[in-house]
């Protein structure tokens, strides 16, 4: 085992105090002088075209100092690649879901924005409207856009080795549906935006987001304006979960907005805002059909999902394909075939969800479970049976580096005391598990990298500078903890600037899981170059080897003589004098296969290396109200060595609400494309009531050689498996599987009448 000063210690994270004492500043926060304030326009229909936008009231009114409508963009349209840019973010020819932007307003105080926008008239055509994924993709379907064939916004196929002979020769063969509802992200902070246009030609912009440089980007490509002069600026971000990585039509109606007005605008969406127009989670249909033999190894899988994906691509390729790959990083598939169908509805938009997929991954973990309980199989051993080991290939190509998932599964079985619970426990009790892999970082181009600069002040205490991204997760305190490592420089010492597009160059964010694998690689890097800088300097002063020589709590010393020792902000004004300042400079890239393609070519290493994790939840129902409650939970996971063992344990204690409680209240519901529950009095998210008080969280060392200090990816995968966790164990409480997600009380108490009948 490693001997690290630092790394893998639960220290307190350095943004706390910010955050407990209300210090932290959020985008809705941000003041500046003669702030306008925004408002939009929605649409009021699914799907019409737009026959006329009539402002000039609106403009007329004292107060308003801008409106934008279609007229002022460039046309551009929006899209995470090339052929998927479909989305023009103010709505131009025709709107395609309720809430979409229609136009905007600016004006001095909120009450004469909102006079404003009822001002504003637009003449709307209705158009036929489909609210259903399955019904959308049939012949006759009415097109919501005009050069898609069937409504088919994407068609991700994969096919690995010779799946129709694999069924001919498996012993057991099963065929399964299962569908889910969409789900919110239940950020709590609302969506919002504050855009500065300034007299310099620069656009400063504050958004929650979870890749700056990424938004940076695609204004400047929608703005026409060049890169340099795009600025996001970092603020505090109240939740992500995927919903952060997305370009909203919001960001650039308030630069938009600015430009016009030559003024600060700040535009706060409300909360049916942030839930009906800014991304929202896939309702999934899949049906699955697998093949295996006698002892439970599977040998064929035909998997079919149809995703709704609303009006737009968003980030189409990639939630096409993120739910089979997390499958294929954790089990051998030697035979699979993949048909996954991104289909447009005339619903809102929906993105990437760091829970994507219970439809998919519960409804094919809870298949495995209907298996293993026909070939009675323990549903830990035929996870053991299948899964994949180090050294081994996933089923597009992907090499396994390190993987402690047979180690995690096991450990989690004892913990949980598996043996003497599954299918032993009073009735109406059931446990339950899931398992998974989870990529550390994938093929994003030259976005995919991170680099890092360190300096020294005079007084010897640091600075990083780095694009990394913090939603929430402690991604800055890691930094901080891997530059405290390397440079013997206590964490509250380190200073970090961080996701900051004017001052930082370019970081993947906080998306693909990437930030402790990819950022801390290139903050390791950067500490190290200045180390090697310090250490070289003090060795001129100290006249001793470089190798002797070592960095603890700001001193450089000698090793074979302690006494012989300096100062580190002495050794740091030395170089200054000497024009050799302290600057250090580190970067890493992914090692994927960068001709993978999401779609043209979903083959070769897809990520540079893969987490794993085992999940069992313990439920407990209410046989005359259907409903149910987790009482505990247990978690391990193969993070490679954790930076913060403490943080590694509230990510996964976050998980079990969002993957595990999740799954029995989280769902939309709609009446012809309107969505009736946008608030949280209706659309119900876990509260602290809803959390077991029983929850268990430890890792499994594996030290991945490609992580910094061996760490990797940690947290999500509580989330992507909890949905099998929970379902299986409402089977072992009551005997029956719910393949329809979520697993609310009204579907769990008709299942209890009709089996008790």
């Amino acid at each position: 085992m490693p001997k690290y000063k630092i790394i893998g210690k639960s220290i307190p994270r350095i943004d706390t105090p910010q955050k407990a004492t209300g210090e932290a500043l959020y985008t809705a926060d941000i003041k500046i002088p003669k702030m306008l304030v925004g408002k939009v326009l929605h649409s009021p229909y699914p799907h019409a075209i737009i026959k006329n936008i009539d402002t000039s009231k609106a403009e007329k009114l004292p107060g308003v100092k801008a409106v934008v409508t279609r007229d002022d963009t460039f046309g551009e349209k929006w899209g995470v690649f090339k052929y998927t840019r479909d989305h023009q973010l103010i709505a131009s020819d025709k709107v395609r879901f309720i809430g979409e932007e229609v136009a905007a307003v600016a004006a001095i105080d909120e009450e004469t924005a909102i006079e404003a926008i009822n001002l504003i008239k637009v003449d709307y055509q209705p158009l036929p409207a489909i609210f259903d994924a399955e019904e959308s993709i049939k012949d006759g379907a009415p097109l919501i856009h005009n050069d898609f064939k069937n409504n088919i916004n994407i068609h991700v196929k994969i096919e690995v080795g010779n799946v129709e002979k694999g069924f001919a020769e498996s012993y057991l063969v099963s065929e399964e549906r299962f569908t889910s509802n969409g789900e919110t992200y239940g950020m709590l902070e609302n969506y919002a935006v504050v855009a500065n246009y300034r007299s310099d030609g620069i656009l400063e912009l504050w958004i929650p987001n979870a890749s700056p440089h990424t938004k940076a980007k695609a204004l400047s490509n929608l703005l026409h304006m060049p890169l340099n002069k795009v600025i996001v600026r970092r603020p505090a971000i109240g939740g992500a979960f995927g919903g952060r990585s997305d370009i909203f039509p919001l960001d650039f109606i308030t630069s938009l907005l600015s430009i016009k007005s030559k003024r600060a605008v700040k535009i706060v969406y409300s909360r049916e805002e942030s839930m009906t127009c800014t991304r929202q989670v896939h309702d999934m249909v899949m049906n699955v059909k697998t093949g295996v033999s006698k002892d439970g190894e599977i040998i064929a899988q035909d998997i079919k999902v149809i995703m709704d994906g609303g009006g737009y691509s968003s980030t189409g390729p990639i939630a096409a394909s993120v739910p089979f790959l997390v499958w294929e990083e954790t089990y051998r598939l030697p035979n699979v075939r993949l048909n996954s169908y991104r289909v447009y509805t005339n619903k809102p938009i929906r993105g990437m969800y760091r829970c994507h997929g219970r439809a998919f991954l519960g409804g094919l973990g809870m298949q495995l479970d209907m298996i293993a309980n026909k070939l009675n199989i323990d549903p830990v051993e035929i996870r053991l049976r299948n899964a994949l080991k180090k050294g081994e290939y996933q089923a597009t190509k992907s090499k396994i580096f390190s993987c402690g998932l047979s180690d995690a599964i096991k450990r989690a079985s004892k913990k949980s005391k598996w043996g003497s619970k599954r299918g032993k426990l009073p009735a109406y009790q059931g446990i339950g598990m899931g398992a998974n892999g989870m990529m550390c970082g994938f093929p994003m181009g030259i976005r995919g990298g991170s680099s890092c600069f360190v300096k020294f002040n005079e007084d010897g205490y640091p600075t990083i500078i780095t694009g990394v991204v913090d939603n929430g997760q402690g991604n800055y305190h890691a930094m901080v903890q891997i530059a405290s490592e390397v440079l013997g420089v206590p964490t509250d010492e380190i200073h970090i600037v961080a996701a900051d597009t004017e001052v930082t160059t370019l970081d993947v964010g906080a998306y693909s899981q990437a930030a402790v694998l990819v950022g801390g690689n290139a903050v390791k890097k950067a500490c190290e170059d200045a180390r090697k800088q310090i250490v070289k300097l003090a060795s001129e002063i100290l006249k001793c080897s470089t190798k002797e020589l070592d960095i603890s709590d700001k001193v450089v010393f000698s090793k074979k003589d302690p006494a012989l020792k300096l100062p580190l902000h002495a050794v740091v004004r030395k170089g200054l004098i000497e024009d050799r300042h302290i600057m250090g400079r580190g970067h890493y890239m992914p090692e994927v296969s960068n001709d993978r393609e999401w779609v043209k070519n979903p083959i070769g290493q897809q990520a540079t290396t893969f987490s794993f994790g085992a999940n069992i939840m313990e439920v407990k129902i209410d046989r005359y109200t259907g409903n149910v409650n987790i009482v505990e939970a247990t978690g391990f996971q193969d993070c490679g060595y954790p930076i913060n063992r403490k943080g590694v344990e509230g990510q996964y204690e976050g998980s079990v609400a969002s993957g595990g409680v999740s799954t029995i209240l989280e769902e939309h519901l709609w009446d012809n494309g309107q969505m009736l529950n946008p608030d949280f009095l209706e659309y119900k998210i876990p509260t602290s009531l809803d959390v077991p008080d029983k929850i268990y969280a430890d890792v499994v060392i594996t030290n991945d050689p490609k992580g910094p200090f061996g760490a990797k990816e940690a947290g999500l995968f509580g989330s992507m498996n909890g949905f099998q966790a929970v379902g299986n164990a409402v089977f072992d409480a009551i005997g029956v599987w719910i393949k329809d997600f979520p697993i609310t009380p009204d579907k769990v108490l008709k299942e209890i009448t009709q089996k008790n009948r």
